[in-house]
């Protein structure tokens, strides 16, 4: 197996099969072009240092190489989060899935309130790399027959107040990081009725399989001491 030629570190061909699942997951992510992808990834084939993998991914939202704990890779930490103006903030917003599907993530900026309707369809809200306006931000979800799936990064402030009839409102919180006093506050409220609300935190780039690969590592590194309570 090859290894990285300026010594150390994981083998280089391990290196770059993280940076290629790293690309891949900003490309469906929309952070890049389908010319920007197979530009990268032809780099990535033709790297000979981890230096050079490091660079593809240096101004994506990440901004680095995963962490690999254990041989599985984690995404890099949540980035500290940036206000819009007050002025720029708009009051009112609306996604609306009925019999289909609606969809917000990449880099996007919310309004002050945003109603979600899942009728028979999925509403998707990603605010992993949103630009969220100062103070709190609201979601008011109501699910008939639904589902709203919102996926929060690490450090977001969240707070759910929701009521689940015949469905299920749910908030997998996630306590390993700690919010700065200036983080904005993401409030969500509403109803399930006969269908789902779910808000799950994620790293910028992790999948659903990711985010439980990580929560096991952590809980394994809490009862070996690693972690803080």
């Amino acid at each position: 197996m090859m290894m990285d030629a300026q010594g150390g570190g994981m083998p280089l061909d391990h290196t770059r099969q993280i940076t290629i699942d790293a690309l891949c997951e900003h490309f469906a992510n929309d952070a890049l072009t389908m010319e920007e992808f197979e530009s990268r990834i032809d780099v990535a084939h033709r790297a000979t240092t981890t230096e050079e993998l490091r660079e593809l991914l240096r101004d994506m939202p990440s901004g680095d190489l995963p962490a690999v704990i254990d041989g599985v890779a984690q995404p890099a930490r949540a980035r500290e989060y940036q206000a819009t103006l007050y002025e720029h903030a708009r009051e009112k917003g609306y996604a609306i899935a009925v019999l289909g599907g609606s969809r917000r993530r990449g880099r996007w900026s919310p309004a002050r309130v945003t109603h979600s309707v899942a009728v028979m369809g999925g509403v998707e809200l990603d605010f992993r790399e949103a630009v969220l306006p100062p103070g709190v931000t609201e979601i008011k979800a109501y699910s008939v027959m639904g589902g709203i799936e919102i996926i929060v990064p690490p450090g977001l402030i969240v707070e759910s107040h929701g009521i689940g009839i015949l469905g299920g409102f749910e908030h997998a919180g996630d306590d390993f990081d700690r919010p700065g006093p200036s983080a904005p506050v993401l409030r969500v409220s509403g109803i399930a009725l006969m269908g789902g609300v779910e808000i799950k935190v994620r790293h910028v780039g992790e999948t659903a399989r990711d985010a439980r690969r990580r929560r096991r590592q952590e809980r394994r590194d809490r009862r070996r001491g690693l972690l803080g309570p």
